[in-house]
């Protein structure tokens, strides 16, 4: 009997991965609906009603005192050490190349730039708008005031909005912003919710920010994930320039692999134009063929000199002409008399 394995939920999360399109074209990009619209107003009222209540002092100042002189990390000193590695989770740098990781691999996966754009895009609204109000308003935090019940504006502090708090609704919303389906947006969304909150009341609890900083951080980073669709087009236009850069590129390099430079020829004058050796053509280069029909025997070998040949011994042996010893001028020739002179009588 053949027996299945039962798939864990880790493996039908892999195997769902391995199924996915490389380019997928159905995707759920977010646009600026009606409804998308009012959340957006609805926000900004909302962000400017903070600043507001904090530069008029009005009881939102008092209820940060308050709260400030609660102490909450002497009431639960028990939770003190968890939170402190719970807050990481609101800090710029450790969440960005957590995120960029994730969407990197997404990114190289389905083989578009877009998901790396639009992180990018949403740090940099992060860092323009937040910082800017920071360092315009210049309050000063709960461990650094100076005169209780005042709201510690324009005193050179740089902790309202929180940045711990608009950066965790921005790096995890983005996620949730993201998402390929309405389902996975959803699930998303919650637990981005539930981790921008709980990092919120964490400054809150180790007083490190007024309430009042927390809400204003919120704020400014739920108007940051409302307002990605206005640069959707932007960011389409960029991944096609990258994109359109990079097969120029490809091709280019492909044209100059393709078309080598011909190899000097040895002995040529310098500055003469390099000239490449022509390989010879197929027909050149296979020999020519007899007729099937041609008997072996017909043919004559190549290496047999034409005429009648004779055996080795019959041959007319060949004497050399001349002697092969050298000329001496003291002695006489063989077979000759040398004149010698006859004495007289």
């Amino acid at each position: 009997m053949r027996t299945e394995r039962n798939l864990t939920r880790l493996d039908r999360v892999f195997a769902r991965l391995d199924r996915e399109p490389e380019r997928p074209t159905h995707l759920d990009v977010p646009r600026m609906s009606r409804h998308r619209v009012v959340l957006f107003s609805a926000t900004l009222a909302f962000y400017l009603a903070i600043v507001v209540a904090v530069l008029t002092t009005s009881w939102l100042v008092r209820f940060d005192w308050q709260v400030m002189f609660f102490r909450p990390y002497q009431q639960w000193p028990e939770i003190h050490a968890f939170l402190d590695y719970w807050v990481v989770l609101g800090q710029r740098g450790p969440t960005a190349v957590m995120v960029a990781a994730w969407l990197g691999w997404r990114s190289w996966r389905q083989h578009t730039l877009r998901p790396l754009l639009m992180f990018g895009a949403s740090l940099l609204l992060l860092n323009v708008t937040v910082g800017a109000a920071k360092l315009g308003m210049g309050r000063l935090g709960p461990h650094y005031a100076t005169t209780i019940g005042s709201n510690e504006m324009w005193l050179g502090g740089d902790i309202f909005p929180s940045g711990h708090t608009a950066n965790a609704v921005v790096t995890w919303g983005i996620l949730a912003y993201l998402a390929s389906t309405p389902r996975t947006r959803r699930y998303l969304s919650a637990v981005s919710a539930v981790v921008s909150l709980s990092v919120g009341l964490t400054t809150v609890y180790l007083g490190t920010h007024w309430l009042s900083d927390v809400f204003l951080g919120w704020a400014a980073g739920l108007l940051i994930l409302l307002a990605l669709p206005w640069f959707e087009p932007l960011i389409t236009r960029i991944e096609a320039v990258i994109f359109g850069v990079r097969e120029s590129w490809r091709a280019r390099r492909a044209g100059t692999a393709a078309l080598p430079e011909p190899a000097a020829i040895p002995g040529a004058p310098v500055g003469a134009p390099a000239m490449v050796p022509q390989r010879p053509r197929a027909e050149e280069q296979m020999p020519a063929r007899e007729p099937v029909g041609a008997a072996r025997s017909a043919r004559t070998p190549a290496y047999l000199a034409p005429g009648p040949h004779t055996a080795r011994s019959e041959r007319t042996p060949v004497t050399p002409a001349g002697s092969r010893r050298p000329p001496h001028s003291d002695r006489a020739t063989r077979g000759t008399t040398s004149a010698r002179p006859v004495a007289g009588g």
